[in-house]
């Protein structure tokens, strides 16, 4: 964990508990673990002070759940208690293999549900608590984060309601449009990004890669992704280029404008590798169509990176995508649910953030400074050098 020494002489505003909601349960479990390596081994000066009782613990969570009536009704509920604690509570507003039955009939839990059950959580923890703190990896609403008609604005409103009910600081990852952060802007929000974790993934498993200029692109699929490429490219040293979506401007599909065409802008990726940096793949048609037109302009190899694996209509067209020869490798995160059968495919790798997390909470709680956990360029590159010098070293956490 970076910048130990900082948190080697500094106290933590209250005693940590995790909740980890029913949605995110594997992610928690192996953030606890982290935390609970952490505080072993952290020579704090503080630790044996009878005030700080608690600071290392065989177990950092805190029990609670939502039970449901018949009707689908439900409540919150601790089975342990938080008074006086810095709680933390991580949920993942994507996992939809969680089901409730209601009045007989199964029914699975959406984001809807998971956010209702997080505000159940927070309305029963709240008062108790000394500081409530939320980890969100994919922002609920992300999507809609901006009113462009006679619409709802509902990012916005979840962050004002969480805040209205008591919570201090907002974690997520790879907001779909950082600037959502304005409307809470007397208010904590922080967005952490991945880039490293994919770099890490990515140099691991592929042993041939050469990153420069003249062998490897960095693309955005479209506009929205423009300013994670550009940061990526920037940061391996090689060019960047992006589609764009041309639309349907008169037609409405499924709530928004078909899309007719992809259009590239950039140079030539002719016998190049390509690496296609987004923040989420949903249905994955605009991600595969990328990668086959990427192949059809002859680039070399394609490596998928996105921070989020919807995958909302499967993942059958990636593995045909895959037969095709399309892409090489694809790489997401584990910040979020996706289907168990994904991790058995040969193309997949995955970019754990679960030690990232630890580190964020563990600096938190400390009121340190959080630049200490900011995945800086510096860092990039040590791993780049050490990767062109074909050194076996070990990871840069």
């Amino acid at each position: 964990m970076p910048n130990l020494k900082e948190l080697e002489h500094a106290l933590p505003v209250a005693p940590l508990k995790l909740v980890v909601m029913e949605s995110a349960e594997k992610l928690g479990n192996e953030i606890n673990a982290y935390l609970v390596q952490f505080r072993k081994t952290l020579k704090n000066t503080f630790r044996n002070d009878p005030a700080l009782q608690g600071y290392s613990e065989e177990s950092f969570l805190a029990r609670a759940y939502c039970p449901r009536f018949g009707t689908g009704e439900a409540k919150g509920m601790f089975l342990d208690s938080v008074r006086g604690k810095d709680l933390f509570i991580l949920t993942d507003i994507c996992n939809h293999s969680i089901t409730y039955t209601i009045n007989g009939r199964v029914n699975h839990k959406s984001p809807d549900d998971h956010y209702q059950d997080l505000k159940r959580v927070i309305a029963a923890a709240t008062n108790r608590t000394h500081r409530i703190n939320v980890i969100m990896p994919f922002l609920y609403e992300g999507r809609q984060h901006k009113r462009t008609a006679r619409e709802s604005l509902d990012c916005a409103m979840m962050l004002e309601e969480l805040y209205h009910m008591g919570i201090h600081n907002f974690i997520t990852f790879d907001a779909h449009d950082p600037k959502i952060c304005n409307s809470i802007p007397l208010n904590g929000f922080d967005n952490y990004v991945t880039p490293y974790n994919f770099v890490q993934a990515l140099l691991d498993k592929e042993k041939d890669l050469i990153i420069d200029k003249d062998h490897l692109v960095v693309i955005s699929p479209d506009e929205g992704a423009l300013n994670r490429a550009i940061f990526f490219a920037n940061v391996l040293g090689v060019n960047t280029g992006m589609f764009y979506k041309r639309r349907d401007y008169t037609t409405i599909v499924n709530g928004r404008n078909p899309i007719v065409a992809h259009e590239f802008l950039g140079d030539s990726l002719d016998g190049k590798d390509v690496i296609i940096m987004d923040d989420m793949i949903s249905s994955g048609e605009s991600m595969l169509d990328t990668a086959r037109l990427l192949k059809e302009m002859n680039a070399r190899r394609v490596f998928i990176c996105c921070t989020f694996g919807l995958f909302t209509n499967g993942i059958q067209a990636f593995d045909k995508a895959y037969e095709k020869c399309y892409f090489e490798r694809l790489i997401t995160t584990n910040l979020n649910y996706h289907p168990p059968e994904l991790e058995s495919r040969p193309y997949y790798l995955q970019a754990n953030m679960s030690k990232f997390i630890a580190s964020i909470i563990n600096f938190m709680n400390h009121d340190v400074s959080m630049e200490n956990v900011h995945t800086s360029a510096d860092k990039i590159r040590r791993r780049l050098d050490s990767y062109n010098r074909r050194e076996d070293i070990e990871h840069y956490n």
